[in-house]
């Protein structure tokens, strides 16, 4: 399983691990896309392409933006 927590919106899940998950799989399953996230994981900032451990734990950031 992997832990997930969106910071400012008051979202933590967990998501069952698959084989070649990557750090864009997690952010799609908590409603985000890459350009609206940032993700840690394990307390270090992450890529979309980088891979998901089972036991991880990802922190999502939303991105804001506004003039």
């Amino acid at each position: 399983m992997i832990r997930v927590r969106v910071i400012g919106r008051k979202i933590e899940k967990e998501i069952e691990w698959q084989k070649g998950m990557k750090v864009a799989d997690v952010l799609r399953a908590v409603g985000f896309n890459t350009e609206s996230a940032i993700a840690k994981v394990n307390g270090k900032v992450a890529l979309e392409d980088d891979p998901i451990k089972d036991g991880d734990y990802v922190e999502v950031i939303p991105v804001v933006s506004g003039g």
